[in-house]
């Protein structure tokens, strides 16, 4: 981590059902306080019981959108991680269930600047997702799904770019 990131000294709970992805984590993030889960129960225990700042949930294995739903309801900070479940109605269902960013796992080696962007933009009361569109364009997602991938939900996701546009506006003001 680069000396003084915003991430210094939080604390996140990281939750994936594979043990290499929870120790690369906290290795990735070693200046945070790491709080590790690999199941679903163990994470909620972590969920109730601590002052997190931030949450990183698999979906798959551990039953990710319960969690969500959980740390939403304590307003933390939640950014969806998946590897398995890399698909548009994921990626739809984590933004409307309120996830702050969705990582694919491929993109792990980029987490801290992926959490860094969240932690900001609340800390401005602005979209998290802002950042991460300008990380994951639609061409990253056109490479992975094809051109139509959007299609399936075509005004979820006209809605979608047009609440992030309208925000970068009005940051650019």
């Amino acid at each position: 981590m680069s000396e003084g990131s915003i991430l210094d000294g939080l604390r996140i709970l990281v939750v994936d059902d594979e043990p290499d992805i929870l120790e690369i984590v906290g290795e990735l993030l070693s200046k945070c306080r790491i709080f590790k889960a690999s199941t679903f129960a163990e994470a909620k225990k972590i969920l109730e019981s601590q002052e997190l700042d931030l949450a990183v949930l698999d979906i798959m294995g551990v039953n990710g959108y319960g969690l969500l739903e959980i740390a939403r309801e304590k307003n933390i900070p939640t950014v969806m991680l998946t590897a398995h479940a890399f698909t548009p109605d994921n990626l739809a269902k984590s933004i409307k269930e309120g996830a702050d960013s969705y990582i694919p796992k491929e993109e792990l080696g980029r987490i801290e600047e992926f959490l860094a962007d969240v932690i900001k933009a609340r800390k401005q009361g602005e979209s998290t997702w802002k950042y991460w569109e300008e990380k994951l364009p639609t061409s990253y997602f056109e490479r992975r799904w094809g051109a139509a991938w959007q299609n399936a939900d075509k005004a979820f996701w006209n809605t979608f770019r047009t609440s992030i546009q309208t925000r970068k506006d009005k940051d650019n003001q």
